[in-house]
């Protein structure tokens, strides 16, 4: 395929502004694959880094974008995984290969995290993303795509990824389980359609925006629950669990009192997947995981490949991630699409951004 000298790319110039400006296409190195990106989605990750940064960003103007999919259309050195032509998927996080934690499988947890020099890359956090024509990704971060999944759908996988990631800390097994769920955001919503789809009796889903919960209900919650209009969680989950309380809750929304909500909703040795990230500290009466033998896991990102588990569940149509996207946008329109999302105009929930258009 013929590649350009030059691409456009959404790139982070000062804290809260982003241009979309001119810039060299990069070259694959060993182990890398050029890839044209087709579609790149925006996160709620996307809007901290903008407006915050987060640890071990690189100096800026760099692009920003995690959350894209594309076609190769060059190799790197050593390269054989992949072939000019193949449509991927990709997922943020490659570790080191070299700390204890990449070793044990656990490369979200990468104990290098920010050292280019050590290896490690965060696409769109570390290193440059997927806001732009031509991005870069290592093959151990890439997967080639079901012809049933579409590049849109694709850039969002890792909203997917996530949740099983987050099913998977807690042993992956919820066939027969009664799962609450905190927050109806992307990932709370991808996670009620996983313990569906893995079998759970019953899923619970809270939260206070009306139109997110009743998509929750069409994308495999069984009981939804308002708390704005003074629906209380704890009472139906007691009723339905004859007083017990839920086997697992995951906390997708990382307010100040849904920890608390958490430790409320769950049974005694039960278990509480923390996946949201909280804006600021918590204070929670800590006692009632411990009187009642309460497990706390926590996750980060889409870690333990689940990535290429979600795409096998998105082609099987065990997931459907497509309901997620409400909006799109071209490349030139970057900021538009950041304000729809952050503004959550026409009820946005995921925004795409298409590079190429």
């Amino acid at each position: 395929m013929e590649i350009p000298k030059k691409m456009l790319a959404a790139q982070l110039v000062a804290r809260g502004q982003i241009e979309v400006r001119e810039v060299d296409v990069p070259v694959p190195g060993p182990g890398e694959v050029l890839i044209r990106v087709e579609a790149c989605g925006i996160c709620g990750t996307d809007v901290t880094i903008r407006d915050h940064g987060m640890p071990g960003e690189p100096p800026m103007p760099f692009t920003m974008g995690h959350e894209y999919a594309g076609v190769v259309v060059q190799l790197g050195p050593t390269v054989d995984e992949f072939k000019v032509g193949d449509r991927v998927a990709s997922e943020v996080h490659k570790g080191c290969g070299r700390c204890h934690n990449c070793i044990m499988g656990n490369y979200t947890a990468c104990l290098n995290f920010g050292k280019l020099e050590k290896g490690h890359s965060a696409s769109g956090m570390t290193t440059n993303g997927g806001f732009a024509q031509y991005a870069i990704k290592h093959v151990n971060t890439l997967y080639k795509m079901p012809d049933e999944i579409s590049f849109e759908e694709a850039a969002i996988i890792t909203t997917a990824g996530s949740a099983f990631y987050a099913i998977d800390a807690v042993g992956g097994y919820l066939a027969g389980d009664t799962v609450a769920i905190i927050g109806p955001g992307p990932i709370g919503l991808a996670l009620a359609q996983a313990a569906k789809a893995l079998g759970a009796d019953k899923v619970i889903l809270t939260g206070t925006r009306k139109s997110r919960l009743e998509l929750g209900k069409k994308m495999g919650a069984d009981y939804t629950v308002n708390v704005r209009e003074g629906e209380d969680p704890v009472k139906l989950v007691k009723e339905l669990t004859g007083g017990i309380g839920a086997d697992v809750v995951f906390d997708a929304a990382g307010v100040g009192s849904s920890l608390d909500d958490a430790l409320n909703l769950v049974r005694p040795g039960g278990a509480i997947v923390l996946v949201a990230f909280y804006h600021g500290p918590v204070t929670v009466d800590i006692n009632k995981a411990v009187v009642r033998n309460v497990n706390l896991y926590t996750v980060r990102g889409e870690g333990r490949r689940n990535v290429r588990r979600s795409l096998s569940m998105a082609a099987q149509r065990k997931i459907d991630l497509r309901p997620l996207i409400t909006h799109e946008f071209p490349l030139k329109d970057i900021n538009k699409a950041f304000d729809t999302f952050t503004q959550r105009i026409d009820n946005a929930m995921k925004v795409i951004v298409h590079p190429q258009r």
